[in-house]
This record gives structure tokens, sequence and C-alpha cells, in this order.
């Protein structure tokens, strides 16, 4: 079964989220459990707890289902070792609020060496940043999100997040997120469903589909192989339809969340229902 849905706004209350992402008729979600521009957050309450799982059970939503998404002022990878102590600081506290919310994923981009550093040095920093967090947290895995490559952002190679996960020493927290349109701008094709095959193939022999924890389904404004990361609704940008189709028709998706993260809200419940009515039977 695939879990289709999109990173809806928890403004007002986290459990204000899942009633968001019902009302689109999504069977999955995303949120920012925090404001995600900002370092610090008032702490969740038992009652926001108490609400978001009941407003979870209500709309039949399970862990399973729901990928939320750390701030993106987090940097893993920091050169600096003060800056990178409170990215480290910031990523503990994203995942404990994730397991007081009963939730079992958090996404997050990898991280960047700011020009400073090489790219193995900042990678093995990522790795170590997890192993941290994984040490002081239950429950949560840590679910690491490709990226574009757009400026000294790591994480846009396949073997970027390769090199993380064998340096994690608990592998049963650890998994990846593949976000299309970081993909298609990283250099790998998914414009056909021959470039799809390819590119998914690449995955699975450098990562594995063992790790595959989320998607992220984005067409792109970017150009191919551009490293810039500009999403676009699907079948309006330079991916096309194919891609999304063909994700949604093999069963190697099921079971995770499908998250849009597309330019325009209003498009989609039409997004959702369009990727539902191409899912496997």
């Amino acid at each position: 079964m695939k879990f289709v849905g999109a990173h809806v706004s928890a403004a007002g209350g986290v459990d204000k989220a899942a009633e968001r992402a019902h009302q689109l008729q999504a069977t999955a979600f995303a949120l920012f459990t925090k404001n995600q521009r900002q370092w610090k957050a008032a702490p969740l309450s038992e009652k926001d707890c108490e609400q978001f799982k009941a407003a979870c059970e209500k709309f039949h939503y399970t862990s399973a289902q729901i990928l939320p998404h750390d701030s993106y002022l987090i940097n893993l990878g920091h050169p600096v070792q003060e800056a990178l102590d409170k990215s480290r600081d910031a990523f503990i506290d994203e995942m404990a609020r994730c397991q007081q919310l009963g939730l079992s994923l958090l996404n997050f981009h990898p991280g960047s060496h700011l020009r400073q550093i090489d790219e193995a040095d900042c990678l093995a920093l990522i790795a170590e940043s997890i192993n941290l967090a994984l040490d002081q947290t239950q429950g949560v895995t840590a679910v690491i999100e490709n990226t574009a490559g757009q400026g000294s952002n790591l994480g846009f190679r396949f073997e970027h997040l390769a090199a993380i996960i064998d340096k994690v020493e608990d592998k049963s927290r650890v998994g990846v997120c593949i976000d299309t349109c970081h993909a298609f701008a990283a250099g790998y094709d998914l414009r056909t469903e021959q470039d799809c095959r390819q590119t998914f193939s690449q995955f699975d022999d450098i990562v594995g589909f063992n790790y595959l924890r989320g998607m992220h389904l984005n067409d792109a404004k970017s150009e191919f192989a551009s490293r810039v990361d500009r999403h676009h609704s699907l079948g309006e940008g330079n991916i096309g339809n194919a891609a999304f189709a063909w994700i949604m028709a093999d069963p190697r998706f099921d079971h995770i969340p499908l998250i849009l993260e597309t330019v325009n809200p209003d498009h989609w419940p039409q997004e959702i229902a369009w990727l539902k009515a191409h899912a496997n039977p």
C-alpha cells in the first residue's frame, strides 16, 4: 500500500497537522514539530502530545505514515566546533520531540562543509552527530535526505549517503529519504521509466532499498544536473509525470511516506488523487 501526502502546517498545534492531512485525503503527512527557522522552541507539553496522538488515531495515521522534518538551521557536519555543538543539541532536541509524540522517523538534511573541510571529514562529522543523537534517544530513526548539492551541501551523491550510513553504529535506526527534485538536480535522471530504473538500480547497489524510509515527490524547476534546488508541481517541471507514475506502480515504494513538497498547496488534493490513481493494486 502507498502512503501519500504532503508537508502540512502545524500552525495552532501539532495536532492540527493530522487534521489538515485528513482534509487533503492524504494517507501520509510531514510536519515540523517546532518553528523550522528558530533554534529553540517551547517544550512540548503533555497536552500537546496527547492531542497529537489522539488526532492521529482519529484520522488513522500511524507513525509509519508520518515523516517529520527538522529545522533548516541544523548543520550536523559544521566545521566549527561551537556551531557543530549547537546543531547537535538542536538535532537531539528534534529527535526527543519526535519520541515524545510517538513518531518513529525524523527527516533531515545531512550537512555542509562550508568549503572549510573536505567531504570525507564532513561526512564523518555527520555520522558522529547521528551516533550522538541515537545514543540519547529511543525509537526514532534518523532519516537522511539526499540534497541537490547546492552550495557546499553534501548528500547529493548516493555515495555520500552510503558513507554516512557506514559510520552509523546502530544501522537499525538510520535510513534515507529520496527527494526526486534533489536527485534530478544532482544528476540522477528520472525523465523516463528507463531513467528511473537505472537511477534506482544505482541507489539499490550503493545504498540499498532496505534503508529507504520515505520520499519527497517533487517535480523540478531546476535543470538536470544543475545542482540547484527548485521544486515544481507534479508534471509541470523538467522531470514530468513518468517518474511519479513509475514510483506509484513499484511495490518497493510501498509502506513508506511519499510526501509532496510541491510549490502550490492548492494543487495538493489533485496531486494526491493523481498519485493514488497510479498506485499498484
